[in-house]
């Protein structure tokens, strides 16, 4: 067994935490990142029309991100589950399968809504005034998500193969590449939306190229050989049962922004609010508040090898220890979400506007959407950790319940009786009967093994030694 193996089942499991959630946090917010520093510009330097563009292009840029969810942390967990396992040649063949499958999901998805760009645009709740802008960017950033696609996919697995400290260089510096370039093409260069998409692309392809180098460089343990870029049925059958999960929620995400936006279209005038202002107010606030969820994203993919690798050699003990740290993680980072969004929404919102209006209404829209955020950390990691162990199906209940069974009926229902605030109050509904849900389910599943492994009886073990 190697040292970053070994870890797994030896290393205190704060530290071990810690070792792989810094890094996957970075790594999961850099796509949030992008938007931020793109829109911050934007709404400075451009306008305000093209910041409304913003809101619309952010569901196009999920779906674009969820085809590497979906691939990248299935992929991740199955690896994690075979290195626990030993399995290092099945683990190697899954790597070219993952990047194949990213290819070609990620190459038919671009390609698609590229060609329905313009009914795409109108579909996601675009106005005459808005469609150029939002044209402009995703005609430069549809082609670049291909790169942004393989390069999440593969930082993923580069992290569940024991390289954590490297995954997160490899997304910082397409952070860093971002920031410099585009207020470059932006500001110096004058190219408006298509300067930010250029600065996005020229981001993706750099971390793209660090995460290929790694997986082709002779040193590393799990390699990308070429005769395993292949489609094999086991592997695809692996990624795609843990992966559908995160890719639900992804996606959800992505429809959930369309509906939203539908919503606004329809109440904002009856509120006297122009509608494309209140489709920018709501896409600033959940910038934001999206920088929260990667960030809890980032602390389940910290969770997943370890979770993954002990699960995967019959650890228990270990596996709820690991459980129990990341819900303690998650919930102080959503609590200060919720403070920061109760307490400082003018600051928070002032990044991307000098409008005062505009700055009053994403306030407002930022104060709803976050008044249930204490509650949030806690669902999202036991959505994860049910993703970690293989069981998918109760997975991807818990995911749909926040963010489609539950939300869209109160998207509906409240917007009948109090308006665009009722849009503004349905997420954070929603975050607190999941939430529910979420601990009725862990509270099953976690005693359910406590009286198969007898857990709760059992006598104190030391850390190497997995608890059967």
């Amino acid at each position: 067994m190697t040292n970053q193996y070994r870890d797994f089942t030896d290393k205190k499991i704060s530290t071990l935490f810690w070792q792989y959630a810094l890094p996957a946090i970075i790594g999961t917010s850099v796509n949030t990142l992008y938007n931020i520093i793109d829109a911050t510009l934007i709404g400075h330097f451009i306008g305000r029309e093209a910041l409304s563009a913003t809101g619309l292009i952010l569901p196009i840029m999920n779906f674009a991100t969820a085809i590497g969810v979906l691939v990248g942390v299935g992929s991740a967990s199955r690896i994690s589950i075979l290195l626990g396992q030993k399995a290092y040649d099945k683990a190697e063949k899954l790597v070219g399968t993952s990047f194949m499958l990213s290819l070609l999901l990620s190459g038919s998805a671009l390609l698609t809504m590229l060609y329905f760009i313009d009914p795409l645009l109108y579909f996601v709740g675009a106005s005459n005034v808005t469609h150029s802008y939002a044209k402009d960017f995703l005609e430069i950033f549809l082609p670049g998500s291909l790169f942004l696609t393989l390069a999440f996919n593969f930082n993923n697995m580069m992290r569940a193969c024991g390289f954590p400290f490297k995954a997160m260089i490899t997304m910082f510096i397409s952070v860093i590449a971002n920031i410099i370039l585009a207020p470059i093409f932006i500001i110096i260069f004058d190219m408006g939306m298509q300067g930010a998409a250029i600065a996005t692309t020229i981001s993706m392809i750099i971390s793209f190229l660090f995460v290929m180098h790694h997986f082709t460089n002779k040193k590393s343990t799990i390699r990308l050989y070429w005769h395993n870029i292949r489609l094999n049925l086991d592997s695809i059958k692996g990624i795609l049962s843990i992966g559908m999960s995160p890719f639900a929620m992804q996606l959800a995400a992505s429809v959930i922004v369309v509906f939203i936006n539908w919503q606004l279209n329809n109440y904002a005038p009856i509120s006297h609010i122009n509608s494309d202002d209140a489709i920018a107010a709501y896409a600033n606030a959940n910038r934001l508040i999206t920088l929260i969820i990667m960030i809890v994203i980032g602390v389940n993919q910290g969770m997943q090898p370890i979770v993954g690798y002990n699960y995967g050699c019959k650890n228990l003990k270990r596996v709820k220890e690991t459980f129990f740290y990341a819900v303690k993680v998650a919930t102080a980072i959503t609590s200060i979400g919720f403070l920061l969004g109760m307490f400082f929404p003018h600051i928070l919102v002032s990044a991307f506007s000098s409008d005062q209006d505009m700055i009053d209404l994403s306030s407002v829209a930022l104060n709803f959407v976050t008044a249930a955020y204490v509650f949030v950390g806690f669902q999202m990691v036991t959505t994860s950790f049910f993703q970690c162990i293989g069981m998918a199906t109760i997975s991807i209940i818990l995911s749909l319940s926040r963010q489609v069974l539950i939300l869209l009926p109160m998207l509906y229902i409240l917007p009948l009786f109090l308006g665009v605030n009722g849009v503004w109050a349905a997420p954070p509904i929603s975050d607190f009967l999941s939430t529910a849900l979420a601990y009725i389910a862990i509270y099953w599943y976690f005693k359910s093994i406590n009286k198969r492994h007898g857990l709760n009886k059992a006598p104190k073990t030391s850390n190497n030694k997995p608890q059967k």
